[in-house]
């Protein structure tokens, strides 16, 4: 008989995504003092005896890079990752002639809704809007539609273009190697504008799941969403200047204190939730158009524009964000050289002269990983492939929930392990991340990423890890989770790997295969399929031999 597992899987804002989504409104305090907002000459602002500004400097003295045990011999016989297809390379901010140009569908097309699902987010697919399709299908673009019903997807009318001017290379977008070394705090401190005073009390959640706030700073919220949502914080710095100068201005206008990202979606007050949900659009844009899932940017008034080819994922995520906000004709004004691309430029120069491409090589391979449960125990495989951190980011994430016939959040004294060796780069908020190339920093070379482990006996920071060390318990600590299990994904120079892409997702042999809705998929080994249930039953047991 199957078990159901309380929660284990919601397909709607849940897991290592959710503790954004359960934070309450922040609210903005304020320091008294102000500093000029007159600009700076950020080179000139350097320590003494030293001759590379200070915001730009390399993290302090002492940080860790360890000798890594060897690696754990691979299963005789086990499947090996296959070599990922090659894709553009071009630093230029011109359009990739080598991105085939997009064709407008010359058949209608069925489509079957998802949970989730709504007419607008379903048009960006396939290029249509959400009066088009609701005409197709006889409704109105308000009226609710339900999983499982089917449409019919009209051929796209429209032939408007949105703008192929690049805006970002990928590594000047996502938490990867550009971003090492860059002193966030002392870059906004000399400028001395609107943000290097602010405060914003951000409530987390207790163990017993009350609510507990922390007071953090202008610099450490732009910190913790860069590093949750694997984004660069000189990107969201540069979209906070653009849409309400706080990073320049000492006095941006009352106007811009609620929304300083201009989402106005009440309950979203605060830097805090504006920036988590620019960073939901920015992800979708990078990753859903990476994987083909978008043809087009819909708007509030109903008008579509059709993606442009030769763009690359930097690119449509910034498009993204600004689709999600503006009218057209303001939207191209932003996505065009002289929007926020010159914002990005007057703070931190031309980002094509600094690219670091490809951000994912051509040729990259997964390295061995194992299954992150000791041998001998029975796990239940409870989640395919699924964002790995709030809506937006690629499908990244499996889950696994230990053995035992408890529902819930419950403590478990099953242990979560290493899959490979590596070090320990961040532990903490149910969250650890394990540097596979030892040299002390999560934006660089390959890192794993477990979610949920529960505070007790959890790794510290600096722990050097071999191959099925003890890492901690799986739990729902981290987010909003109703059934303990432990969350599992992979990122390459900051960039989310999809579970199941061009890079397959290979754990003791066992590769992971997506189905095509969120959550849903298999683990494959020697003719042997398991497939992904929030449940515990005969057909998604897996174990270590």
């Amino acid at each position: 008989m199957t078990e159901h597992i309380l929660g284990a899987r919601q397909r709607s804002r849940r897991r290592a995504a959710a503790l954004a989504a359960s934070l309450l409104s922040g609210l903005l305090a304020i320091l008294a003092c102000t500093q000029s907002g007159a600009p700076v000459d950020l080179a000139s602002i350097t320590p003494v005896g030293e001759t590379t500004p200070v915001w730009l400097q390399s993290l302090p003295p002492g940080q860790p890079t360890v000798t890594l045990p060897p690696p754990t011999p691979p299963v005789p016989g086990a499947l090996t990752p296959t070599t990922r297809p090659t894709q553009d390379t071009s630093f230029s901010p011109t359009p990739n002639a080598t991105r085939a140009a997009i064709r407008a569908r010359q058949t209608e097309e069925q489509y079957t809704v998802q949970t989730g699902d709504y007419l607008s987010l379903i048009g960006q697919r396939y290029g249509v809007s959400a009066a088009e399709i609701a005409a197709a299908n006889g409704i109105k673009v308000g009226d609710q539609i339900y999983p499982g019903q089917v449409l019919r997807i009209p051929v796209p009318s429209a032939t408007d273009f949105g703008s192929d001017y690049k805006i970002l290379p990928d590594s000047a977008f996502v938490y990867g190697p550009g971003s090492v070394g860059f002193n966030l705090d002392a870059f906004i401190q000399a400028y001395g504008g609107y943000l290097a005073h602010y405060t914003q009390d951000v409530p987390g959640i207790y163990l017993d799941g009350s609510p507990r706030a922390r007071t953090l700073s202008g610099a450490q919220v732009i910190q913790i969403v860069a590093q949750n949502y694997s984004l660069d914080p000189r990107l969201l710095l540069a979209l906070l200047d653009y849409q309400s100068g706080w990073v320049r201005k000492a006095d941006p206008g009352d106007n811009t204190l609620a929304y300083p990202l201009n989402d106005v979606t009440p309950g979203r007050e605060g830097l805090f939730l504006q920036s988590t949900g620019a960073a939901r659009k920015l992800n979708y844009g990078y990753y859903a158009w990476r994987a083909g899932g978008i043809l087009s940017w819909g708007f509030a008034d109903g008008s579509i524009k059709q993606i442009a080819s030769g763009l690359n994922p930097g690119t449509t995520g910034v498009q993204s964000y600004f689709a999600g906000l503006l009218k057209p004709d303001a939207w191209t004004k932003a996505v065009s050289a002289d929007g926020f691309s010159q914002t990005y430029r007057d703070l931190f120069g031309n980002p094509f002269q600094q690219a670091l491409e490809p951000l994912v090589p051509p040729d990259l391979v997964q390295p061995t990983l194992q299954l992150p449960f000791e041998p001998g125990k029975q796990w239940s495989f409870t989640g395919g492939p699924h964002a790995a951190w709030d809506t937006g980011s690629a499908w990244g994430a499996l889950d696994f929930a230990p053995p035992g016939n408890a529902l819930g959040c419950v403590q478990s004294d099953e242990w979560v392990v290493a899959s490979a060796p590596g070090l320990v780069v961040r532990s903490g908020d149910g969250a650890v991340l394990e540097d596979l190339d030892g040299d002390g920093y999560e934006q660089t070379g390959w890192v794993l990423f477990y979610m949920h482990i529960a505070t007790r006996d959890r790794v510290g920071v600096g722990t050097a890890l071999k191959a099925g060390d003890r890492i901690g318990h799986p739990s729902c600590e981290g987010g909003v989770s109703q059934g303990t299990h432990t969350h599992f994904v992979r990122k390459y120079n900051g960039e989310w790997i999809p579970a199941d892409g061009p890079i397959p997702f290979i754990l003791d042999g066992w590769v992971s295969q997506g189905e095509g809705t969120e959550y849903d998929g298999t683990l494959t080994r020697d003719g042997v399929t398991i497939e992904a249930c929030d449940c515990r039953g005969p057909n998604n047991q897996i174990a270590r031999p």
